[in-house]
């Protein structure tokens, strides 16, 4: 795509209760109904600084940035349907399950978990996310519906 023919269903969200972008890209971009969360690290949003303590603090304020950044995109973590979460070490993985067990109920997102090298600010904990925001039963009609339609799209008459 070339630079003069932009989306025009795009848009950038921000919000002042997540940490502001740290260089060029938006808090998240919402795209019709999907949006996607860019990767948030335990910055506080008012000092821009990294949160005190270990990794399971660092999980509970990028959780709460994320949050904050979904409910400005006029969503929350119902909403969110996949989490990319980045880690400097895995042997975090159990503790951060568990401050994700806090803020997400059943049915979890889909998930990937990555072990890298290193994260911005040297945070232990990044996670991003993608976010779709309208009701599912309301835009397919429901299972009854779906049923029928995925018949008549078959092929067979």
């Amino acid at each position: 795509m070339s630079q003069d023919r932009k989306p025009t269903n795009r848009r950038s969200v921000s919000t002042a209760e997540a940490p502001a972008a740290i260089g060029p890209y938006s808090q998240a971009v919402a795209v019709g109904d999907l949006v996607f969360l860019s990767g948030q690290i335990p910055l506080e949003p008012q000092s821009m600084t990294l949160v005190p303590g270990d990794v399971e603090d660092q999980a509970r304020q990028v959780f709460r940035n994320l949050e904050a950044v979904a409910e400005a995109a006029g969503g929350g973590f119902d909403n969110i349907v996949k989490l990319t979460v980045y880690l400097k070490n895995l042997d975090d993985f159990q503790t951060v399950n568990g401050v994700m067990e806090e803020f997400f109920s059943p049915p979890f997102p889909a998930r990937a978990a990555l072990g890298v090298a290193d994260l911005p600010r040297g945070a232990d904990v990044e996670v991003e996310g993608i976010m779709h925001l309208s009701e599912p039963e309301a835009e397919t009609g429901g299972p009854d519906e779906q049923a029928a339609r995925g018949s008549r799209n078959s092929g067979a008459e």
